[in-house]
């Protein structure tokens, strides 16, 4: 090929858009080619090369171009959260760039666009200012006093025209939607319907002391003309009866012949030698009481047939039988004054009888069934104790009912008045004893210590003592001028079913216990002087008789047991001789 032939090859670069739809160009452009003259070249042997790559030149630099405005995307609707609560309050924006932005946006697609708030946002919304409200409700209720007596409450409730109670609704509860309705009053405005009921409390406030003077109510129950009388008979009867009682004290202090000690030894001697004498059976079913008339020539018994019994002493040897009762026996006592005995039953009745047998009164009037019973130092009352959770004094002779006795809060078990015959002590299922004045009707001493109901109880003859035992065990000994249990005896195994003092000088105490053992105690320091153990059932009530030489217990076994000292023969033969 001629040189003139070869046409040289540029390199053109790729096509570029320029303008506004410009056509593609070389980056150096179509140039037409002008013939060059020959000229010769030199011989020189023809030599092969490879091929040689031409090297890729660099691209040029090409100015940036200026373009127009690009178009501006379509405004998408923006769609909100809801706000999430943070301590009560709303979560602010940290900044309002945000907003700033939207805003910018919206002027340039120019059109305002409004927030499109769902329905749970909404709700939530809702939910957050009802709380708030009942926030402001309760700290608006907070402030308000209201009345803490439940009277008041009522009061208040009834001037603003509301139910001063609704069903089922306590105290605190009432006085609550006081408060809140009061709270109500206030937020909306309602202040002179508050302000009015309040002056209205304030009046009656203030007319109540004037209603008071006018009409003067009496604080405790007026009793009968008969109460009244036997109050003053028992006063009359207490003054002589405590008077002797304390000049026989001072005699045995002052009198230098007189040794008490000695008398306390040999009471205690005597009490230490007792041994069984006799058993008898009593009755078919269980014996529940016994009592040994004043002189102790004669026992009672009674049993859960609901017939008493009389015995004569000490060969234990059936008298007469006393049948009348239509439920089981509960307890039988004789007069201390004549040989008319009482039973008491589960028929809530009490009954009176002679030595014979025959029925001379009987005393009706209770709700529930008897427990024990006492008679009065003076043989002219009695008392009964009943699951009626009362116990009351009765008139012997005309059988009326004079006191009926509330005190304790559950039922009452026990019965013993006071050697003097002004105090009557009472015991219940309540595990309280309670003593009580007859010349005035007060309540003048509780005694608590028992954890368990109290089943006896028993006045010491000097006057200050009292014992009592129950279902702990124990055997309490309360001392009327200290007011306060001056001794406690761990004294059985099992429950404590009856306390006695010995009746002339209470030199010493018997308690009898479910443990099938009755024990004597010293009256002087309360130690154990003799365990009477014979029965095959748990005592269910014993007596101490008059001199204190003999006692008798009935049990569960259905036997009568005498148990007298052992010196009580000899002592006869050497006075024989």
């Amino acid at each position: 090929m001629d040189a003139e032939d070869e046409v040289p090859v540029s390199t053109t670069e790729p096509a570029t858009l320029v303008g506004d739809n410009s056509t593609v160009v070389n980056a150096i452009g179509a140039v037409n080619l002008q013939p060059v003259p020959p000229v010769a070249p030199p011989v020189v042997p023809t030599v092969i090369l490879p091929p040689v790559v031409p090297a890729i030149a660099p691209r040029p630099a090409v100015p940036t171009p200026i373009l127009p405005p690009l178009a501006p995307l379509p405004v998408r609707p923006p769609v909100l959260r809801p706000p999430v609560a943070q301590n009560g309050e709303m979560q602010a924006s940290d900044s309002d760039s945000d907003l700033e932005e939207m805003g910018s946006g919206r002027g340039a697609a120019g059109s305002t666009q409004e927030y499109e708030i769902s329905e749970e946002s909404r709700l939530a919304r809702e939910r957050q200012e009802k709380a708030m409200q009942e926030l402001l409700m309760k700290r608006r209720a907070a402030a308000l006093a209201v009345p803490t007596n439940d009277m008041a409450v009522r009061a208040r409730l009834r001037r603003l025209g509301e139910p001063i109670t609704l069903f089922g609704e306590r105290e605190m509860e009432r006085r609550d939607r006081l408060r809140m309705l009061m709270a109500k009053l206030d937020a909306e405005g309602q202040l002179e319907k508050l302000m009015k009921a309040h002056e209205d409390e304030e009046a009656a406030a203030s007319a109540a002391p004037a209603e008071e003077e006018d009409i003067q109510y009496p604080f405790f129950t007026e009793g009968s003309k008969a109460l009244l009388d036997a109050r003053v008979e028992i006063a009359k009867y207490s003054l002589v009866k405590s008077a002797l009682r304390l000049h026989r004290a001072r005699r045995k202090r002052d009198d230098p012949d007189e040794d008490v000690d000695a008398e306390v030894d040999w009471a205690l001697k005597q009490a230490g030698c007792l041994a069984l004498d006799c058993s008898e059976i009593g009755d078919d079913r269980p014996l529940f009481g016994c009592s040994l008339s004043h002189d102790g020539k004669m026992l009672a018994t009674c049993s859960l047939s609901g017939v008493a019994k009389i015995w004569n002493m000490p060969q234990v040897q059936k008298v007469s039988t006393l049948k009348g009762h239509t439920e089981r026996a509960t307890d039988v006592v004789f007069s201390p004054t004549s040989n008319y005995l009482a039973t008491a039953s589960a028929d809530k009745t009490a009954r009176l009888w002679n030595s014979e047998g025959s029925l001379l009164r009987t005393f009706e009037g209770h709700l529930d069934r008897l427990a024990r019973i006492a008679f009065h130092p003076s043989g002219k009352y009695l008392g009964t104790a009943s699951f009626d959770k009362t116990w009351r004094l009765w008139d012997v002779e005309s059988g009326e009912e004079l006191l009926l006795q509330e005190g304790h809060s559950r039922s009452v078990y026990g019965l013993s008045f006071h050697h003097d015959g002004s105090l009557v002590a009472s015991c219940g299922l309540d595990a309280l004893v309670r003593v009580w004045d007859l010349r005035t009707g007060r309540s003048i001493l509780a005694l608590e210590g028992h954890v368990k109901p109290v089943l006896g109880v028993s006045f010491s003859p000097n006057g200050y003592h009292l014992a009592s035992g129950g279902e702990d065990n124990t055997c309490r000994i309360w001392d009327l001028r200290q007011r306060r249990s001056s001794y406690i005896i761990p004294a059985h195994s099992n429950l404590i079913s009856q306390v006695k003092f010995e009746p002339q000088e209470g030199y010493f105490l018997a308690t009898a216990s479910y443990d099938m053992t009755a024990k004597v105690w010293s009256s002087r320091d309360f130690k154990p002087v003799k365990t009477l153990s014979g029965h095959e059932a748990k005592i269910m009530s014993l007596d101490v008789a008059g001199d204190g030489q003999f006692i008798t217990t009935v049990s569960y076994d259905r036997t009568i047991k005498l148990w007298s000292s052992k010196n009580t023969e000899k002592e006869e033969k050497m006075d024989i001789d």
